[in-house]
Parts: C-alpha cells; sequence; structure tokens
C-alpha cells in the first residue's frame, strides 16, 4: 500500500559536459529549454583536431624512417625498436618540461603527446613484429625484441624524463 507521499530523490553529480534541468531557463509547467549544441570550435573539437594533426605527422616521420632504414625480413626490427625507443625518451623529455615549466597551451600535449609522439611510436608493429618473428621459428629472437623493446623504452622515457628535470632544476629553470 502507497501513501502517495513523495519519494526521496536521491541526488546524483551531473556530468561535467551536462547541464542540470535546473540551470537551464525553464519553461512554463516545470520542463526546462533545450539546450543549443557547441560551436565546433569549442568542446573537445580542437583537442581531436590537434590529436589528429599531431597523430598524421608522427606517422608521416616513422613510415619515413621504415623507408629509410628498412629492416630484412626474419631480422631484428631495429627501425621500430629505434622508433619506439626514441619516441619514449622524447615523451619523457615533453612531460618533465610540462611539469617544470607551468601550464602550457591546452592543446600542446594532445597534438605532442597524444598526437606526434602517438603516432611515431609503433607498438602494435613491434607486436606483429615479435609475432611474425615467433610463427616463423624465430623464437629467440621474437623473445628478444619483446623484452628488449619494453626494458629499452621504459628505460628511455625514466631516463629523459629524470635527465631533464635535473638539467631544468640545476639550471634554476624550476617554477
Amino acid at each position: 500500500m502507497t501513501t502517495g507521499a513523495p519519494r526521496p530523490a536521491t541526488a546524483r553529480p551531473a556530468a561535467p559536459h551536462t547541464t542540470e534541468p535546473s540551470e537551464l531557463s525553464g519553461l512554463p509547467g516545470g520542463q526546462p529549454a533545450r539546450s543549443r549544441p557547441q560551436p565546433p570550435w569549442q568542446g573537445q573539437w580542437p583537442v581531436v583536431g590537434a590529436v589528429a594533426l599531431g597523430g598524421g605527422i608522427g606517422a608521416a616521420l616513422r613510415y619515413g624512417a621504415t623507408l629509410l632504414w628498412p629492416t630484412a625480413p626474419g631480422a631484428f626490427p631495429t627501425t621500430v625498436f629505434l622508433v619506439n625507443v626514441v619516441g619514449c625518451a622524447l615523451m619523457g623529455v615533453l612531460m618533465a618540461l610540462i611539469a617544470e615549466r607551468g601550464s602550457p597551451h591546452p592543446l600542446l600535449r594532445p597534438f605532442l603527446g597524444t598526437g606526434v609522439l602517438g603516432g611515431f611510436t609503433t607498438f602494435s608493429t613491434y607486436t606483429a613484429d615479435v609475432r611474425h618473428l615467433t610463427d616463423t621459428g624465430r623464437l629467440a629472437l621474437g623473445l628478444a625484441c619483446l623484452a628488449a623493446t619494453l626494458l629499452a623504452a621504459l628505460a628511455a622515457v625514466w631516463a629523459a624524463h629524470t635527465g631533464t628535470r635535473y638539467a631544468l632544476t640545476r639550471r634554476g629553470g624550476a617554477r
């Protein structure tokens, strides 16, 4: 049996990208007004554009590296290995510069970090190379590629980040 009393409402916080009905200009009858869509230059579109542009640049640089230094079939994928290690080192430098120098332009990290360096490094090709080596009977070389890339990439990002922060703070460049 119901008493007809209203149920207590449980408050749920609104997602940061939504607008609560109470925040909209209300219409008679308690119905909220419709919100207008954001123009394309607001919201996430600039970030998407920065990532796409940067990703195209990074992928073109990686492709150029594989054309300049091709790897023989069945050999250790040296070019992909070096691209991934250099890309991780550059990511370490970028993150140290951002951490030590303060707030950069809001599109810098999406453009350089996610876009350029994300497009430049190619961990999907790395895993495909490892699989190809192991599937073609070169198990030891495939496992060596697997371990060497992982360890070298992690060491590169750590060393570049640590070295950059040390250089910035030693020169008095920290905030």
